[in-house]
């Protein structure tokens, strides 16, 4: 909202003052006992406060995921664990699990979604990072063309949909082994590629660490490189470049 409909909602009772502290830089996040939540981060960066689930005690994400309800703001936890779900469920029912990334959503206000984000993967072991990447970038506001299985192991399955991964912002090609993918992309659209490592595959894979080393030595220009296994970074990265590319058209 603008700075003059705030003002005008509190002058009428609608909106109370600690809310407005907060949309308006007065207050940059709120002290839950277990969490500072960043409430304020929308306005700086442009996307909220996103919640890494995995590690968090039961009572503290039922907490986190309630305090996002009270204030009717969208929010999006990664690595999140059924038991979690249910838990944050029961407080909170409107919530949705993807049970393939492990991505919990509350989404009273869906962003409306713009361009389009492509994500590919080398093979279906690599889902559930792309999964996390589609994920993030649909809930920041992104459309998402998913481009599953066109590894280079059966490369004429990438041809048959390079025309449509060619019409993207932003492609975000997930691999494990040798972690190829990437730049055989890279060397074929013209737009930018954020190229994410997975733990997928034998011993020498090192757990992730090969394909991001061939990913990080990759002579394609325009591809940049997340961390093993971070879909959430990519999509995110992805959405950011989406939005950027989609206003301006």
């Amino acid at each position: 909202m603008e700075i003059r409909e705030v003002l005008e909602q509190v002058k009428s009772g609608e909106l109370p003052l600690e809310e407005a502290e907060i949309m308006l830089g007065g207050q940059e996040y709120e002290d839950i006992g277990c969490a500072k939540i960043d409430f304020h981060r929308n306005k700086r960066r442009g996307f909220g406060e996103v919640i890494f689930c995995r590690g968090k005690k039961l009572p503290h994400l039922v907490h986190i995921y309630e305090t996002f309800r009270d204030r009717q703001v969208n929010v999006m936890g990664t690595r999140a664990s059924r038991e979690q779900y249910d838990a944050v469920r029961l407080a909170v029912p409107e919530v949705v699990y993807d049970e393939i990334s492990g991505v919990l959503k509350y989404e009273p206000f869906p962003m409306e979604r713009m361009g389009l984000v492509a994500v590919c993967t080398g093979g279906t072991a690599d889902i559930p990072v792309a999964e996390e990447a589609a994920q993030t970038a649909e809930f920041h506001g992104s459309e998402v063309l998913r481009v599953f299985d066109v590894g280079v192991a059966g490369i004429h399955r990438l041809f048959s949909k390079i025309e449509e991964i060619r019409k993207a912002n932003c492609i975000v090609a997930v691999a494990g082994m040798e972690g190829a993918l990437g730049g055989v992309i890279t060397g074929l659209v013209d737009k930018p590629v954020i190229a994410v490592p997975t733990s997928i595959g034998y011993g020498a894979s090192f757990e992730g660490v090969a394909p991001l080393l061939s990913m990080l030595n990759s002579c394609a220009e325009g591809m940049a490189v997340v961390n093993i296994d971070n879909g959430f970074g990519a999509g995110y990265m992805g959405a950011q470049i989406n939005r950027l590319i989609a206003e301006r058209k």
